[in-house]
């Protein structure tokens, strides 16, 4: 991940021994195949795929590589818009400008002479025999912006890369499989790994060394990226075949160890129940009882964890270990309280920023991105679905209509992120963290007027600034005078104001509004409008559930600002549109397959294991919660496409890439669940839930996939269950004998909408919801031909005027129902009676 924020020590990683002046060339950069092969072990033994959650975390690095005072990038964003600053003339051009990344355009006029990755950079540097530059990041990073400015933007550093190198520039969001070649030899050989990626490559792409963020100058006892350029050409003029040698032997352990297959199409007994277990204790052992979480600071929200304990807790109360059960709700419960009311939560505009720097959800790393909304707002549903308490359906809606305001395109596409810098203010050279969200006492006094000493009550707001909770929130009083929002009050302050509680809230929202309003008028930081299948179809999932899960809040319910309160049903359309996009723009309906991404048009990229089974996830929901079957028959395309592309049919598993591109050296079978869930988590879920819908050889083929697909990695479950939360999920959900069938026969009306909402009233992640219209030609026609039983019951249970449902387990199924009550009733009980 980037580097950590702009007042820690900066660590960059290479080879621990590259700048020892009394070492040989020979002996400072040879990498002995020995010392490799322990290191890869190393690697794959404690994390086998691990790409880390963080974007400025600080990893452990060898003593003399880390400087030991403070860097602070404040004193070099000041330069961050200089080169922007007149956007109709640019001393230079390169080929990045006919490129459609954001990352890219950004470095399109930088005076380094970049390739975007391609044939034509590799030609050239084969032409030229000359080692290549990489540079990957992305375009919301805070540290790709300070490595731009001090290095790319300078004119003696583009010289001597463009004298000595081949420059190429990869957007990691766009090439996630390049990323991850080239982080996955940083992460082996150095224990960590960040963003900006740097690495030297041989001009047939061997890694020869690497790194993260270099400042330019030598500094603190630490080489600067001059002096590593210099080393680097010195390197590749006197040992090359060393370099060459080492960085294949490296490409080959790793390609032999990430790509591990299964002894036995099937796991070893009692595998899944145990790593669901264990998984949840080592949780439970990395629990903040203080301020909520798993771990301390940095705190990321990872949705997988929360995701893991819901259904662990669901799992414990169904085998009648409620008090187990309690415990595990309560610790989820309050880590999204605490998530929610601290400052990682734009209580102002709505949506969740990366990360928190302190460990009590206070001061966050303020990009957003379109991954954490789209999983946030699910594990807001299912908490709501446990408890039916509104603050987390509250919650929910705030991410979703932050989405519906600001990041959704004008035909329905999905944005990826929002940047963490912007300008304090109009035309101001600098850029500086958090600067459109942060907020002086003064200033919200003058905008609230009379309500502003009821709000800084609420928010903590203080004269001096609030970032003070903690010792790591704002160590170098870079937000000094300034306020991130956080609520340390509740509503029971009203009192203390002698209004009552609806007032109280009432004149929170108008303040939100208000700042919000203000807000607005301040300099925007950058939009990443890049739209990634993978990311879309996280948010199509929630969308697609939120419309019919908040239909059972109360009727009596009020919102307030930046909660919109609009019929649910508004939400469906929102993913249909999302889905619809995807399908005119990244699918090829003759050969099925998707491309990565889109902006100006489709990305050269194919798609990859994750947007396959994120969208199949998304496409699943879209079907289950009121969408058309057209919807179903598209997610069932495209599991034949992620099959025929991904799966190792011998071995097990999903590889990360299709494996037709030879400039990707590493095909990888994921499974680490970090701040996205693994592609290999999601697939099993996926044919768990295909195989529940459809019958006969389908049905079975799925489930004796799905258990291949995990028998590659018994061993990450069996030992290091807590990677791998979403797996141990999957695992359990493959082992329940007869997963509930909730089958809805009826037109779609109102009536409908209300049966559809019963059936996903209550948290059950072991349900399939299918519903048909009888009237349907195409879809009695579709379920004829792919679940004979489903037709059957349509055709017996036709009935003018209602919507009858039957609810299905161990091959018996009860006594059609046509009112909500009582198919809420119905699903409550543990078993299904027969009729």
């Amino acid at each position: 991940m980037a580097p950590p924020t702009s007042s820690i020590p900066i660590p960059s990683k290479l080879s621990p021994t590259s700048y020892s002046s009394s070492s040989s060339p020979h002996s400072s950069l040879l990498l002995h195949n020995s010392m490799l092969k322990r290191l890869s072990q190393r690697f794959i033994s404690s994390h086998p795929t691990k790409l880390l959650s963080s974007r400025r975390k600080t990893h452990p690095l060898p003593h003399s590589l880390i400087s030991h005072r403070p860097f602070y990038a404040s004193k070099v964003l000041a330069m961050a818009d200089q080169h922007t600053s007149n956007p109709t003339s640019h001393k230079h051009t390169n080929r990045l400008a006919a490129e459609h990344s954001p990352y890219l355009l950004q470095h399109a006029h930088n005076p380094v002479d970049w390739y975007p990755w391609s044939e034509e950079a590799f030609a050239e540097a084969r032409k030229r025999d000359v080692p290549i530059f990489l540079s990957i990041g992305y375009s919301t990073c805070h540290w790709c912006h300070v490595m731009e400015v001090e290095s790319f933007e300078d004119e003696g550093v583009a010289k001597l890369l463009n004298d000595w190198f081949v420059s190429i520039k990869v957007d990691r969001e766009e090439r996630p499989d390049v990323d991850k070649v080239y982080m996955t030899y940083v992460q082996a050989l150095y224990g960590g790994g960040g963003w900006p990626l740097t690495v030297f490559l041989s001009p047939d792409l061997k890694p020869l060394m690497g790194g993260t963020y270099f400042p330019p100058e030598d500094k603190y006892g630490r080489p600067g990226f001059k002096t590593i350029l210099g080393k680097v050409k010195e390197a590749w003029e006197t040992k090359r075949d060393v370099l060459v040698k080492s960085g294949a032997f490296a490409i080959e352990q790793l390609s032999e160890a990430l790509s591990t297959s299964a002894g036995s199409k099937k796991l070893s007994d009692g595998i899944p129940k145990n790593a669901l277990r264990l998984c949840a204790e080592q949780l439970s052992q990395s629990y903040d009882s203080k301020f909520g979480g798993f771990g301390s600071a940095p705190k990321f929200p990872r949705p997988v964890e929360i995701q893991l304990m819901l259904y662990y807790s669901k799992k414990s109360e169904e085998t009648g270990n409620s008090g187990k059960a309690n415990e595990v709700l309560k610790k989820v419960l309050f880590t999204l309280q605490c998530m929610a009311k601290g400052g990682i939560h734009d209580h102002v505009g709505g949506g969740f920023h990366r990360y928190s720097v302190d460990e009590c959800w206070h001061v966050p790393h303020f990009e957003k991105m379109l991954y954490d909304q789209g999983q946030l707002a699910n594990v807001y549903l299912d908490a709501f679905s446990n408890t039916k308490d509104v603050f987390y359906a509250s919650i929910a809606r705030d991410v979703l209509d932050y989405l519906r305001r600001d990041m959704i395109g004008p035909d329905g596409e999905i944005y990826s992120a929002e940047d963490a810098d912007s300008a304090e203010s109009e035309g101001a050279a600098r850029k500086k963290e958090g600067a459109f969200y942060v907020w002086s006492s003064k200033e919200v006094e003058d905008i609230l007027g009379e309500d502003a000493t009821l709000f800084k009550n609420h928010y903590y707001l203080k004269p001096s600034g609030n970032c003070d909770l903690s010792r790591m929130s704002d160590p170098h009083n870079e937000f000094k005078s300034k306020n991130v929002l956080i609520e340390r009050k509740s509503h029971s302050e009203a009192s203390k104001f002698s209004m009552p509680v609806e007032k109280y809230l009432d004149i929170l929202g108008q303040s939100r509004r208000k700042l919000f309003e203000i807000r607005c008028s301040r300099p925007r930081p950058h939009l990443d409008d890049k739209v990634i299948v993978a990311w879309n179809g996280l948010a199509i999932s929630a969308f697609a559930r939120a419309s019919k899960i908040l239909k059972n809040e109360p009727k009596e319910i009020k919102f307030n600002f930046p909660v919109v309160g609009c019929d649910p049903r508004e939400y469906i359309e929102v993913a249909e549109k999302a889905a619809s996009f995807i399908r005119r723009h990244l699918y090829n309906e003759q050969s099925h397959r998707l491309q990565r991404s889109f902006r100006n048009g489709p990305s050269k990229a194919p798609g990859f294991l994750d947007d396959y089974a994120f969208l199949i996830s998304g496409l699943l929901d879209l079907y289950e919660f009121g969408g058309q079957t057209s919807w179903l028959v598209w997610a069932i395309e495209l599991q034949d496409t992620q099959d025929e592309i991904f799966l190792d049919k011998e071995g097990g598993g999903y590889f990360n890439t299709p494996g037709d591109d030879p400039s990707v050296l590493l095909r990888v079978k994921e499974d680490h669940d970090g701040a996205e869930p693994s592609g290999n988590s999601v697939s099993v879920i996926n044919l768990v839930r295909l195989a529940s819908i459809l019958s006969g050889n389908r049905s079975e083929h799925y489930r004796q996939e799905a258990e291949h697909v995990l028998a590659v990695f018994e061993t990450r479950l069996n030992d290091t269950a807590m990677a791998v939360p979403l797996m141990c999920c999957a695992a359990d959900m493959l082992t329940v004998p007869s997963r509930k069938q909730v089958v809805l026969v009826g037109q779609k009306t109102i009536e409908f909408e209300n049966m559809l909402a019963a059936a996903h009233a209550s948290y059950d992640t072991n349900k399939t919801v299918i519903h048909i219209d009888p009237t349907n030609s195409e879809e009695l026609q579709f379920w004829e031909d792919k679940n004979n039983n489903i037709a059957l019951m349509a055709k017996n249970h036709v009935a003018a005027d209602k919507v009858v449902a039957l609810v299905c387990q161990n091959f018996t199924c009860s006594a059609p129902v046509a009112d909500p009550g009582s198919l809420e009733a119905l699903l409550s009980k543990k078993s299904v009676p027969s009729a």
